[in-house]
């Protein structure tokens, strides 16, 4: 019965990330309604940071626990989960659309987070000063986005009011985004005690690395809520959302992400992410942005090409 429960664990810990982070965003964003921010910011800010809220908790939880090859292997097979499995998966129900203003801006953004990501990899260790730029580079992003946005609204601007239409209408009252928002962080802090306690357990069962586990399993984890936010605006009509949400939440994972928990703890990275992963991030980002940028959509075809590739790269990593 004990072999069982580093499993039970981690059932639960997914259980709870998914259900806290649908709960978190919701909340999150009926009390900015209810404030008056506008849902240009909600979608821009608060809907992408709610997304990822998951992701920072388990990192922040694995960090603080001495498992920072978790907490890194988590953002990495994030920001490649969200891409590869989560756009493909809703490619195959609805071909997604991209504008080339999304593509260029947003989508850009993502790109220059993970240069920015991986060139302070390259010092072996995230240290407190390079959490520090990297928020501060975030916070200029998001300002010159909004100030762009306010000044000549465009394709990406009513995309992110779309991604906080799919969320829901203003709340009517503050008791139910107060009590939502709560129950969120609840979840999302028993989820990722319990997803971290679980994993590193069945590491170890099994001999595979901590970095491994971050990389599938807890990656795979931590991304349910943007895979099932983004299926369900699929079937709704708006799989163009499911773009926005990756680009979002892919930027908010390496700049917010790393840079808020490496302010608390400096994050050591694992030489296998070093060598492999990081590149494999970076290149499976350059290549959504070319095909994005070139076609204006993301095909069925290369919607079924994601979801094969990111098989593949779980694969070689689990028998690796």
């Amino acid at each position: 019965m004990e072999q069982l429960i580093p499993y039970l664990q981690i059932i639960a810990g997914l259980v709870l990330l998914t259900a806290g982070g649908e709960f978190i965003v919701r909340g999150a964003v009926g009390l900015a309604l209810l404030l008056g921010v506008s849902k240009v910011i909600v979608g821009l800010t608060i809907v992408a940071a709610g997304t990822s809220a998951p992701e920072f908790v388990v990192s922040l939880n694995a960090s603080l626990k001495g498992t920072a090859d978790i907490a890194m292997g988590n953002v990495v097979g994030s920001n490649i989960a969200n891409i590869l499995l989560i756009l493909g998966a809703v490619a195959l129900l609805k071909p997604v659309a991209a504008s080339r203003v999304t593509v260029v801006r947003d989508g850009g953004t993502m790109l220059l987070g993970t240069i920015l990501f991986i060139a302070f990899c390259m010092f072996g260790v995230i240290e407190r000063w390079a959490g520090a730029v990297m928020l501060c580079v975030l916070a200029a992003i998001w300002y010159f986005t909004y100030q762009h946005d306010k000044n000549s609204p465009s394709e990406a601007s009513h995309l992110h009011e779309e991604e906080v239409d799919e969320v829901g209408e203003k709340p009517k009252g503050w008791t139910r985004p107060i009590i939502a928002t709560v129950i969120g962080i609840v979840a999302l802090m028993f989820g990722a005690e319990w997803l971290v306690e679980g994993g590193v357990s069945v590491a170890r069962q099994f001999g595979v690395s901590e970095a491994v586990i971050g990389l599938t399993l807890v990656a795979f984890g931590t991304s349910l809520p943007e895979l099932a936010a983004s299926v369900v605006a699929a079937f709704r009509g708006h799989s163009d959302v499911a773009l926005g949400n990756v680009f979002g939440s892919n930027l908010l994972n390496l700049l917010v992400i790393i840079g808020g928990v490496s302010l608390i703890a400096p994050i050591p990275v694992p030489e296998q992410i070093m060598n492999s992963d990081i590149w494999i991030m970076l290149a499976v980002t350059v290549g959504l942005l070319g095909v994005a940028y070139a076609m204006r959509k993301i095909s069925r075809i290369t919607g079924v090409a994601f979801v094969i590739a990111y098989l593949v790269y779980v694969f070689q990593l689990v028998v690796a």
